[in-house]
């Protein structure tokens, strides 16, 4: 382990520079007021990851609206947020400015959670559905992404990442399953009209050569219908779209684009390889090479689902333990041009100290993620999610909703 390993070398992304290769996914965690602005609890958490030394930091799927959101106290990106996102984005500048900081603009569509807000859809997806949208409405959600991205410019933000990804509504309008025949449905040109007219608007109506575009991408979600499928009813992986999808986005503006999979709703371990079926780790990494070879070279590409890997304990067969680190396939990937950046998301919440920690050379220290997917098990519940294994608040609150959990269902019996 060294400085001079890829992984630590600065990177280009659009006009700004990265410190080094080490990106925080955008890992939401239920933890905003009931207005979507930061918390105290927020507050810790980025401190933290900001304090850990990676070269960029992407800002948990922020909603652009709240109408219909996936989660109860997610953060929120409007007008009335724009006071609280300007002194959060001041306090994290503080802590170190050196960090690149990035806000993942979303709207949850279909995901969004019924008992709390209105579920809508692009077409109805069996176990979903919703309120099926117009053309109106995605018009209006257009301005909203577009007021968003100048919100967080203004606040402060390095740029963001217009979210492409796990089921969210710009994922569902990119699918071949939504063959409606309408404005943003059927053909691929109307089924990117969407990703594209934000990307377009945004590039001129914020014109600041120093504002960084990205987006985060399942390049194949894994169901029938789904992204990188190969027809509405198909669950043949066929990335022509994908591809031509990134490529679309570098013409019109992207300085990167994070390279991911799946759809945790629907297919969450593929979103994020399991502890005790790994393998999924190598989709992703050919997912990577297919963007990485498709893009020109000073697009950013970054990879994701590297937590699985941690320490080398994990379950992938056939190498040995210290070729199967995340460290190791960290700077394999960059130097063989698999990938351009790193993106760590559960193990962020395990260590966020992590890149620091490594650049030390005190990799025993680091305290690695074990893939116990515990943080999921609380974003689902709706809870402030964290790691249950390393952070005694956070375990102490997963346990207390099982016991109670357990006395309802004994109660029941």
């Amino acid at each position: 382990m060294s400085n001079s390993d890829p992984v630590f070398a600065p990177i280009k992304i659009g006009n700004r520079t990265a410190q080094n290769r080490f990106v925080i996914n955008a890992m939401e965690c239920c933890d905003s007021d009931d207005e979507g602005n930061p918390t105290d609890r927020t507050y810790r958490r980025y401190k933290n990851l900001v304090e850990g030394g990676a070269g960029l930091i992407d800002l948990e799927a922020i909603t652009v609206q709240y109408e219909s959101r996936s989660r109860k106290n997610q953060l929120s990106v409007m007008p009335h947020n724009q006071k609280a996102l300007t002194r959060f984005m001041s306090e994290m500048r503080k802590v170190d400015d050196k960090p690149l900081f990035v806000w993942q603009l979303t709207h949850s569509g279909e995901l969004s959670h019924p008992d709390f807000s209105k579920r809508v859809c692009v077409k109805p997806l069996p176990g979903f559905g919703g309120e099926v949208i117009d053309e109106e409405y995605i018009e209006k959600t257009i301005d909203q992404f577009v007021l968003a991205a100048k919100i967080a410019h203004d606040c402060g933000a390095d740029g963001i990442d217009f979210k492409n990804c796990h089921g969210y509504l710009d994922s569902q309008l990119l699918r071949p399953y939504n063959d409606r025949k309408w404005k943003y449905g059927g053909s691929w040109e109307n089924r990117t009209r969407f990703t594209y007219t934000v990307y377009e608007r945004i590039s001129k109506e914020i014109n600041d050569k120093n504002f960084i575009l990205g987006s985060k991408v399942s390049i194949w979600e894994g169901f029938p219908g789904g992204q990188g499928s190969a027809g509405p009813d198909s669950p043949v992986m066929d990335l022509t779209e994908s591809i031509d999808l990134v490529k679309g986005m570098e013409e019109r503006g992207a300085h990167y684009i994070m390279v991911s999979a799946g759809s945790p709703s629907i297919t969450l371990a593929l979103s994020q390889p399991d502890r005790k079926k790994p393998d999924d780790v190598y989709l992703h990494f050919t997912f990577q090479k297919a963007v990485r070879d498709a893009l020109k070279p000073e697009t950013v590409v970054i990879g994701s689902a590297y937590s699985v890997l941690n320490n080398g304990d994990n379950e992938l067969q056939a190498r040995e333990k210290d070729e199967n680190t995340l460290w190791y396939w960290a700077n394999k990937n960059i130097r063989d041009g698999v990938t351009d950046m790193v993106a760590i998301g559960r193990q962020s919440l395990a260590d966020g100290q992590m890149p620091v920690k490594l650049s030390r050379g005190q990799a025993e220290d680091v305290n690695w993620c074990i893939a116990c997917d515990n943080c999921i098990e609380l974003l689902i519940r709706q809870q402030p999610v964290g790691c249950t294994v390393y952070d005694k608040e956070y375990g102490a609150a997963l346990a207390a909703i099982r016991k109670e959990e357990g006395k309802l269902g004994a109660k029941r019996t």
